[in-house]
């Protein structure tokens, strides 16, 4: 299962655990909050991986500070073994605004997901990311806009299946499409999708 960006009252409800559909893992494509990754990893007996978004809220309050989320396994800048899968992590999205959290610069993509990729060099399957690559998902608006040292990581270790979120409904795009340069599924995590892998 697939989520990102916003809050599904389908799966955010009492009891889901027991009716929701078989799944063998849950990736979480970023600005979700703390409290509801915590629901998914309690709700269901299998791994939940996340990158973190641009808007802050992966975190949980207690009193006066914020803690990661606990029972999920934060994939931001590693690779990560879930299910059987290789997952690369990657979370935040270009810099659009000065002081922005969840943002990064040009540099800071190009050095990180680098290192990113030399963790990779064994071939990953999915690259988790919160970002689009550049391609038919960027949004219209310069915020939501792909970023290209995303799709040079998938030029160059080729994962099966890319998923991202950030971009969500309203801008009218596939669910999916076949990155015909690097082979990879491309798949906008908006909400909630069950995905085959």
């Amino acid at each position: 299962m697939v989520v990102a960006d916003y809050v599904h009252p389908f799966v955010y409800r009492e009891g889901f655990g027991q009716r929701a559909p078989p799944v063998d893992l849950v990736l979480a494509a970023g600005d979700l909050p703390g409290y509801y990754l915590e629901f998914l990893a309690s709700s269901l007996p299998v791994p939940v991986v996340y990158v973190h978004g641009n808007h802050g809220d992966e975190t949980v309050h207690e009193g006066e500070t914020r803690v990661p989320p606990r029972g999920v396994v934060a994939a931001h800048g590693r690779v990560v073994t879930a299910a059987g899968l290789r997952i690369a992590g990657w979370g935040g999205v270009p810099r659009y605004r000065p002081g922005g959290e969840g943002q990064y610069s040009a540099g800071q993509a190009r050095r990180g997901l680098r290192w990113l990729g030399w963790q990779a060099r064994g071939g990953v399957d999915i690259l988790l990311t919160h970002a689009p690559p550049l391609g038919p998902h960027s949004g219209s608006d310069y915020a939501h806009r792909g970023c290209e040292e995303i799709t040079r990581f998938m030029r160059l270790r080729r994962p099966r299946v890319v998923v991202h979120g950030h971009v969500h409904d309203y801008e009218g795009r596939k669910l999916a499409y076949l990155d015909e340069a690097s082979g990879a599924r491309v798949v906008n995590a908006y909400g909630y999708h069950l995905l085959e892998v």
